[in-house]
């Protein structure tokens, strides 16, 4: 059992239909025919929706995708048409809210790894391989990868846990011509990317995009971006393989949620707590510190 612990209501906004409630953000369509995009202040952790928020959380991830995007257009359009706030939505939206294009979107996570952690690091410690793609003997947690690779995961619904599986699952599912952009692209951005947070003291160890088509198929880069949320940053000057590395993001929440203190079983089916005001203060101040450590500016 997953999936939120305290599902909210969606607010109803005049000339705004609600399509869908996500771990993170509320989308909404409108009379234009465009979305809108609400990021919230919610986290998530372990396949569950937490029912402590983490302030400004939602307005980082907006503001931090939209600095990305800036940085990102040569290689992929995206999918931003504003950020005008709609009329008569609440002022709360301000700054956590984006106008986007209608896409076709692909059925995948479109992942690139330039180091090993996490679900591929699992995979390799059982098969030597990620997503099918064989690696070197004698990687360890946090190792760099000879090379950035592509390692898709499917998308999964709220509560459910992405898969991991292999380009030919995906050029059977989009066809190889898609496939082939997608890989193409995924490692492209992921490129400008690493140079880009390498040259700010960040390594990006692994990042997900999500690709859609407008109406004339041209591939667009969609929902967030580069984010905390959607990323591993690692502080570079710390970096040593061999073990988990500290990162810019929800690990306080993590590591709380499986720690005695909190006094939850990940294993059971019951929900996870409230989290303290010191986990909430900490993990927002590292949302914080990754925006402010990549754009070069204050919060």
């Amino acid at each position: 059992m997953s999936g939120f612990v305290e599902k909210p209501e969606p607010l109803q906004v005049p000339g705004l239909v609600h399509l869908h409630t996500g771990k993170v953000r509320d989308l909404y369509r409108n009379e234009a025919g465009d979305l809108v995009m609400v990021a919230s202040d919610r986290i998530s952790a372990y396949d569950w929706v937490l029912p402590t928020e983490i302030p400004d959380k939602g307005r980082v991830l907006t503001q931090l995708s939209l600095w990305w995007f800036d940085r990102l257009t040569d290689l992929a359009p995206n999918h931003v048409v504003s950020t005008d706030l709609p009329d008569g939505a609440p002022a709360d939206w301000a700054g956590r809210t984006l106008v986007c294009q209608s896409l076709r979107m692909t059925p995948v996570e479109c992942v690139a790894r330039g180091y090993l952690t996490g679900s591929g690091l699992a995979e390799y410690e059982q098969t030597r391989t990620v997503c099918g793609l064989a690696l070197p003997e004698g990687l360890v947690d946090g190792s760099e990868l000879p090379a950035p690779i592509f390692t898709p995961a499917t998308k999964a619904a709220v509560g459910d846990h992405d898969e991991n599986v292999s380009y030919e699952e995906v050029a059977r599912q989009v066809g190889a011509e898609t496939a082939a952009l997608l890989r193409r692209t995924t490692l492209d951005v992921y490129g400008r990317a690493r140079d880009i947070a390498r040259d700010r003291g960040i390594i990006l160890a692994d990042t997900k995009f999500e690709f859609g088509f407008d109406t004339e198929d041209r591939l667009v880069l969609a929902d967030e971006v580069l984010t905390p949320d959607s990323s591993r940053f690692w502080p570079a000057a710390s970096w040593e393989p061999g073990h988990a590395q500290p990162s810019y993001d929800k690990q306080y929440v993590r590591d709380w949620l499986t720690s005695s203190a909190s006094g939850w079983d990940r294993a059971s089916e019951q929900p996870p707590p409230e989290l303290p005001g010191e986990v909430v203060d900490a993990t927002r101040a590292k949302y914080l510190e990754a925006y402010e450590l990549l754009t070069g500016t204050r919060w």
